[in-house]
């Protein structure tokens, strides 16, 4: 029995899911990344590892997220794609048929258009942290009330207060000054998920056409408070996939199976990798006035990749070719 890895490397959280090749997501996990993807990306394989069937093998393994490209180098990717094109064939692959896909995650948001299975629009915020799962957090821990029952309170409001919610400082202040005035907790919650989502509908979903079935994915998506402002701005019903806060990585195993089979193999380094000594540096090349940032992989102090040189000087030295089956 084969089965594909999917890696997601964010700036919050690192997931790693292991599929079969009927997309059946078998284990995956949530790590966050803390700021060291490297460490975090060799934890979720060690993880899958450990749980993975005894007949089964990696058939191919993808990589998306921001830190995609770096996981890549580690793994040996067959799929190097980008978050908008994993959650959307996630989203596709888990859903038939979904028209809309609403992603919101640790540090930004973004929403994808659909239509007959294909990427029509989209529309990505990564500027303002209003909405966003590391707000919810923040705010959760200002109040002393654990994140995973902020959604929960939320729901308990019969009256949600209006609440600015087109910049997180002033989302702040405006819930620090209706505690003051008396409301309580549920109420004010509750007009902060209202207030999230009309500045994700105004800013990201802006001039986009949101049409049934709608999925909302990402972390913030356990917020059932979040889910219920949708609903109420939408008038429609927000579909939660099973594993809808790993389908960048789902999509990412999803794209894995599909290119392995056009290419007949797969370049898995195996999970001894778990074990290498991986490091990443950086330095700037002065050959010319771009001044190119040059970021180099090591692993046990062989260096593995180079990228980000506009030219290709370094980059283009270590390139290798493609394992032969």
């Amino acid at each position: 029995m084969r089965g594909f890895l999917g890696v997601d490397v964010g700036s919050v959280s690192t997931n790693v899911v292991l599929m079969d090749e009927h997309e059946k997501v078998r284990e995956n996990i949530y790590i966050r990344t803390q700021g060291q993807p490297i460490r975090a990306v060799q934890q979720g394989l060690e993880y899958i590892r450990n749980r993975m069937p005894a007949d089964m093998e990696i058939g191919g393994v993808g990589t998306t997220g921001s830190g995609r490209h770096l996981a890549s180098i580690m793994v040996g990717a067959d799929s190097v794609k980008n978050e908008i094109t994993a959650h959307a064939v996630a989203a596709t692959s888990l859903v038939p048929g979904a028209q809309t896909v609403l992603e919101i995650g640790g540090q930004d948001s973004k929403i994808i258009i659909l239509r007959n299975g294909v990427v029509a629009d989209f529309a990505m915020n990564t500027v303002c942290a209003a909405g966003t799962g590391s707000f919810l957090d923040q705010q959760a821990g200002r109040l002393d009330i654990p994140i995973e029952e902020f959604g929960d309170i939320a729901l308990k409001s019969n009256a949600p207060v209006r609440i600015a919610g087109r910049c997180s400082v002033f989302a702040e202040s405006d819930m620090i000054h209706k505690q003051q005035m008396g409301h309580n907790l549920a109420d004010i919650l509750a007009g902060l998920c209202e207030a999230l989502v009309r500045n994700y509908l105004n800013n990201v979903g802006k001039g986009k056409e949101i049409l049934g079935p709608i999925i909302f994915q990402g972390g913030v998506a356990a917020n059932v408070g979040i889910k219920k402002a949708f609903e109420k701005a939408l008038g429609i019903e927000v579909l939660i996939p099973e594993h809808f806060s790993v389908m960048g990585a789902v999509g990412a195993g999803v794209l894995a199976r599909d290119a392995v089979r056009v290419s007949g193999c797969t370049k898995f380094k195996g999970f001894g990798i778990t074990e290498e000594n991986f490091a990443a540096t950086s330095f700037e090349c002065g050959d010319c006035p771009n001044l190119c940032e040059v970021i180099e992989i090591t692993a046990n102090q062989k260096i593995l990749a180079r990228w980000n040189d506009k030219c290709g000087k370094w980059s283009s030295v270590l390139k290798t070719s493609k394992k032969i089956c």
